[in-house]
């Protein structure tokens, strides 16, 4: 979508973002959102990671460490354990192309044009959350369509099953604001992707995601227990599950979700004024 056509549906009187009032920021948002919607559109391959993922990363855990930890042809009950978990993971490769995404459209130079119009500098970064959480969800419908495919089944009800769905995307919202702040501070998106692994790789397998915690050291243990993701992957579980402890650990997925967001949500937005 060229520049003059993001300006026609965004002109007002004023360009001072402390005047632009909700209803036409709201609509800021929804230009933008077109936008990269549109952008999805014509550069299909970067679905390629929504749509593909939660493939091979299913098949690869379940019929890799399903058998030993499940015992050979015990594959289905590893399922049930993995599915909530991954989804945790998900969120989690999202939030990390998001900022990935962000960074490159500096080096594009887009956000020069958006620097030009007068916007709300929040509508461009809330506009690429929600559609961050159009791909998360696409990702989730795969990712349990092969978990059903592949014996998963669910005993709770309907209502806690869309609560796990909405209890991991209110976390993915919440990392997205973390990689976005981290894509506006360092040059380069691979920078972005190798600080985000240095810190991704411990917290997914340093939890229950992918195994019980039993097995593990008593120091390893412990970092589980404080670990958000081994909390969300916990209550998403018992939510499929429809027994077990769901309070606890849904309270403090949420807790962590909110400090995150009140945290880096303000400092992402002021580094982007400032960059911008």
């Amino acid at each position: 979508m060229s520049a003059a056509t993001m300006t026609a549906p965004l002109t007002r009187t004023g360009a001072d973002e402390g005047r632009i009032g909700l209803r036409n920021n709201l609509r800021h948002i929804g230009a933008l959102v077109r936008r990269n919607a549109l952008q999805i559109k014509h550069d299909p391959e970067s679905m390629f990671d929504v749509l593909l993922m939660p493939i091979v990363f299913i098949l690869l855990f379940t019929y890799v460490f399903g058998g030993a930890i499940a015992g050979v042809g015990h594959q289905v009950d590893y399922i049930q354990r993995l599915v909530p978990g991954m989804m945790t993971m998900m969120g989690m490769n999202i939030a990390m192309a998001v900022g990935s995404g962000v960074n490159e459209d500096f080096r594009k130079g887009v956000m020069d044009r958006f620097r030009t119009m007068p916007i709300a500098r929040s509508s461009v970064l809330i506009a690429k959350i929600v559609v961050e959480i159009g791909r998360m969800l696409i990702a989730t419908a795969i990712l349990l369509g092969m978990g059903f495919l592949l014996g998963m089944e669910i005993h709770g009800g309907v209502l806690e099953f869309l609560a796990a769905i909405v209890l991991t995307t209110v976390f993915g919202v919440a990392l997205m604001w973390i990689f976005i702040l981290l894509g506006l501070s360092v040059k380069t998106p691979q920078a972005v992707q190798g600080m985000a692994m240095i810190v991704l790789m411990p917290l997914q397998f340093g939890s229950s995601i992918f195994v019980p915690t039993t097995s593990m050291p008593g120091w390893l243990r412990g970092f589980t227990e404080v670990n958000p993701l081994s909390q969300l992957a916990d209550a998403a579980r018992a939510l499929f599950d429809g027994h077990g402890a769901v309070a606890h650990p849904a309270l403090i997925t949420l807790g962590w979700a909110v400090g995150i967001t009140a945290v880096t949500m303000p400092l992402a937005v002021a580094k982007f004024r400032s960059k911008t």
